[in-house]
């Protein structure tokens, strides 16, 4: 049982109306992000069944793991996804001074720059997706007056929760997800089990029914 749920009710967003739930539009788009990568053999799974359905991804990653995988980082770019920051050590913003938590953000924003700047990929979007979802809101609004966007989500697959089967995962995002919708999987070893079963048949639900798959 959680308290979270699959779908953001609209309460909160309009209450947190600064952060980027969805994106309003008529148009058939979904906007699938994955958190907590690089993952060695996770995430270049993700990328290839992606590219089965010319689909693009906004990756928001731990800089840990791009400073211990940064080839698999470069073929996120190479590949055209987008990316964003995930902090540094996956912190936990309620747990987290504002400081240190602002420098595990710096920390990681430098490695995606440095990285971007090597694969001559120049976007200058600063993209932040909050650790659990928590964050301070010294911490938001700080991060906002350096000039990133917060990225929160309006639909969770919770596929990193190991009491939700496979089918139920799946049935979250099938059931919920519409146009312009943010969905969240995570290229994680402790969701991999979830996300690689329902991933493909999602992209391959939504495609039949004329969606497209854009990053932020």
């Amino acid at each position: 049982m959680t308290l979270v749920p699959v779908k953001t009710p609209k309460l909160i967003k309009k209450i947190f109306s600064n952060y980027v739930w969805d994106v309003k539009g008529n148009q058939k788009v979904i906007y699938l992000t994955f958190d907590d990568g690089p993952t060695p053999e996770i995430t270049t799974w993700t990328l290839d069944i992606l590219q089965q359905y010319q689909a693009k991804a906004t990756f928001f990653c731990i800089g840990n793991n791009i400073q211990k995988h940064p080839n698999i980082f470069k073929q996120i770019l190479a590949q055209g996804h987008a990316v964003g920051n995930h902090t540094f050590n996956h912190a936990q913003g309620f747990k987290t001074q504002t400081d240190v938590y602002l420098n595990e953000v710096a920390q990681t924003q430098n490695l995606i720059n440095l990285s971007k700047q090597n694969a001559g990929a120049f976007s200058k979007s600063k993209l932040f997706r909050p650790p659990f979802g928590k964050i301070k809101n010294s911490q938001g609004k700080a991060l906002l007056a350096l000039g990133y966007k917060i990225i929160m989500w309006d639909i969770l697959s919770f596929d990193w929760k190991t009491k939700v089967t496979k089918q139920a995962c799946l049935s979250h995002v099938i059931t919920k997800t519409g146009s312009g919708s943010i969905v969240v999987f995570h290229d994680s070893v402790k969701a991999s089990k979830n996300m690689q079963y329902a991933l493909p048949k999602f992209l391959e639900f939504f495609s039949k029914k004329g969606y497209v798959f854009k990053s932020l």
